[in-house]
């Protein structure tokens, strides 16, 4: 059997140096954990050692205090936002503004397959553009027009077809929410 370096509990002294270090109050350290504010309250007065998965995200915010800034989402830039998911998890979101034709990549996650534009972090407006056509079916598919009008498309537009398929692709986990 495997052994990890995780701790088996944390302390009420420890709760209270995690919001300390990641500068947060009880509400908002009780969203980012995904509880209740009561809980946390509790956790920090109580006499008892705290044990569940607590611990092991206590582990990773003490071992690394940016943590919770790596996972923040940014404030919006422009206009449409993409996010890029793998099952339920984000992987990138990426701002676009369709006027000024830029865009700007978040990634959430280390493996450059997991990322919607893989290594390419600072990818030009065409990039996207081709990014976005690998989720749709292609422009020359068979009975294209059929299909469209069956997804009541009138041209084929890969936000559009993205709106409406989310990008999903079969034998493929991820997919792409839009959010204007």
């Amino acid at each position: 059997m495997k052994k990890y370096i995780t701790p088996e509990h944390v302390t009420s002294k420890e709760i209270k140096l995690l919001r300390e270090i990641t500068g947060m109050t009880q509400k908002e350290f009780a969203e980012f954990v995904g509880v209740s504010k009561r809980t946390v309250e509790r956790w920090e007065y109580s006499d008892d050692v705290i044990t569940g998965p607590i611990t092991i995200l206590a582990d990773l915010i003490i071992k690394n205090h940016d943590f919770p800034k790596q996972i923040e989402v940014p404030d919006k830039k422009y206009e449409l936002r993409i996010w890029y998911m793998y099952h339920d998890f984000v992987c990138s979101i990426l701002d676009v503004d369709e006027m000024e034709r830029k865009v700007e990549v978040h990634n959430f996650i280390i493996n450059p397959l997991f990322r919607a534009l893989g290594v390419n972090t600072e990818p030009t407006y065409e990039e996207f553009e081709e990014f976005l056509k690998s989720r749709c079916f292609p422009e020359t598919r068979d009975k294209l027009k059929l299909e469209l009008k069956r997804l009541d498309i009138p041209f084929y537009d890969p936000i559009m077809i993205i709106e409406k398929t989310q990008g999903r692709m079969v034998d493929d986990d991820f997919w792409l929410r839009i959010e204007r």
